[in-house]
Formats: structure tokens, sequence, C-alpha cells
């Protein structure tokens, strides 16, 4: 694992104005696969709620550019907590804080712009979707202390990642009900697990400095807990879809995305860090799959 980084400072970050590229790195822009892992629960439960095609077509939107925005000031608050643990770990030793290619200063400033941006969004959701969505704030601010108090930071992860699921739904139909809570505790287990596999990458190098994660926690036994983490997600969907009357085409197009969460199981090699980085991207894929299961279930 020596050596190893999933930064991407070439491509068309080089690109940029010399002064913007440690911004673009500080909130991942590099690296997009976060946002849309973070933007696909909250479309599920949009798509779910079965809203007019209009406001669903906005509210996706929406929520698109909110999950870049708000996953781009989740790295900033995480790198702002870690800069001192990120410059002992290889992979993330290169971030812009950890490195010195910024200061707090100009961090705390990018992450004004941020938050402000994203209350923009915000302030044209329904009520009780601005409520969930300020209410996300403390998830955001709490995560990175996870790994220093407990072995759990990724279901840490989960209630924040997942957020989108409950606010989603409240923005497109304006009430919460028990579909709406099964499709969170469905994504809670999902990204449980993919970044379980995630953090694999950081597995030797947390050990060393007393980062805690279900990776070493589980370590060898991480295929199987990734099976209580993805067959939970499976009937917890297939629950959501059952409770709001989706016909049996949701539950068959459901099966591809189970089958694509088998195949990390069955890959997984958690010795190989950029193996584990592929499996962990695939997970667009499998959240793009559900919602197109959704879509066919509505009709």
């Amino acid at each position: 694992m020596s050596g190893y980084t999933d930064i991407v400072a070439d491509g068309w970050i080089s690109r940029l104005p010399h002064g913007w590229r440690p911004f673009a790195l500080l909130a991942r822009l590099d690296r997009p696969i976060g946002a849309w892992l973070l933007f696909l629960p909250g479309m599920w439960s949009i798509l779910l709620a079965r809203a007019t095609m209009q406001d669903t077509v906005i509210l996706i939107a929406m929520f698109f550019a909110g999950s870049f925005l708000m996953r781009g000031a989740g790295c900033v608050v995480n790198d702002m907590w870690d800069r001192d643990l990120d410059r002992k770990v290889t992979r993330t030793a290169s971030r812009p804080l950890a490195s010195g290619a910024l200061r707090m200063r100009h961090a705390a400033m990018f992450l004004v712009v941020l938050l402000a941006a994203s209350l923009v969004i915000l302030l044209a959701l329904d009520p009780l979707a601005q409520v969930l969505g300020v209410a996300s704030l403390l998830l955001v601010a709490l995560y990175p202390l996870a790994k220093r108090v407990t072995w759990w930071p990724q279901l840490m992860l989960g209630f924040t990642f997942g957020w989108g699921a409950p606010m989603g739904y409240a923005a497109a139909c304006g009430r919460l009900d028990w579909a709406a809570a099964s499709l969170y505790a469905a994504a809670i287990f999902w990204i449980l697990g993919y970044d379980t596999i995630y953090a694999h990458q950081d597995r030797e190098d947390d050990a060393l400095v007393g980062v805690r994660s279900t990776a070493r926690l589980f370590h060898k036994q991480t295929r199987a807990f990734l099976s209580v983490c993805y067959g939970l997600t499976v009937m917890l969907l297939a629950l959501s879809g059952g409770l709001v009357g989706l016909s049996s085409a949701f539950f068959l197009a459901l099966a591809l995305g189970a089958a694509l969460l088998a195949v990390q199981i069955w890959k997984l090699n958690i010795n190989d860090p950029a193996a584990c980085l592929v499996l962990f991207k695939l997970n667009r894929e499998v959240g793009l799959v559900i919602a197109a299961a959704i879509v066919l279930g509505r009709w």
C-alpha cells in the first residue's frame, strides 16, 4: 500500500488557474464519485414520492447541484478536522490542508461560499425539507470526529450521506412516512457497506495512527459483513417499493442492482487498494440501476 494515493491532480484540474487548483482538490472535484453517492439516495426518494413529472425533474436537478456543493462543504470540514492525521496517511498526505497548499483561513472562506450557495437551493424547497437540510449540518460537522471515538465511522457516514433520502421525500411530497424511513435505512446499510470497502485503502496507515474503521474492525470477515449490509439494503429497498405500491417491474430491475452488489462481495481483495477503489466506484452504477428500477415500477 506504500505510495498509494487516489488524488487526481492531473486531467482537467491541471488546466485550471494555478490558484484555483487547491480549492478544486479540497472540494474533491477531481473525484466526483462522492457527490454522486450523496445525490443518489435523494434521487431515489424523489422518484419514490411520485411527484409530478415537472416537479420531479426540477427537484432532481436541484439535489444534483446541492450534492456537489454539500459534498464539497463536507470535505472542507473533514479536512479541517483531519489535517494533522492526513499528513500521516499516504493516501491523504497530498490534500491541500495537509500539504500546506491552503491555510485554514482559506478553507474557512471557501466553506462559507459553498454553504451560501447551498442555502440558496435549500430555501427553494418545502419547509419540512428545509428543516431537514439544516439538521444535516450537525451530521456533517460531527462525522470527522467519529473515527476518533468509535469503530463505526462508516455508520456515521451512512447517516450523513443517506440523509438525502428523507430530505428528498419531504421535498417531493411534504411529508415523511414508513416508505421514506425504509429507504433511509436502505441507504444507511448501502453506505456502510461501500465505505467499508473504501476504508480498506487506508487500513494499514489507520492502524499506525490510531484511526478506527469497520475495515479494521472486520478485516478478514469483511465479505461476511458486506453480505449482511448489502442483503439488508436490498430487502429494505424492496420494502420501500412495496409500501408505495410499485409494480413488479421494480422488483425485477432491483435484482440487477443486487447482482452488482454481489459482484463487489465476490471480487473484494482487501489487500489491493486500487481494486477496492474500483469496487467502491461501482456503487454509482448500483445507485443508478436502483433509480431506474423505481422509475420502471411507477408505471
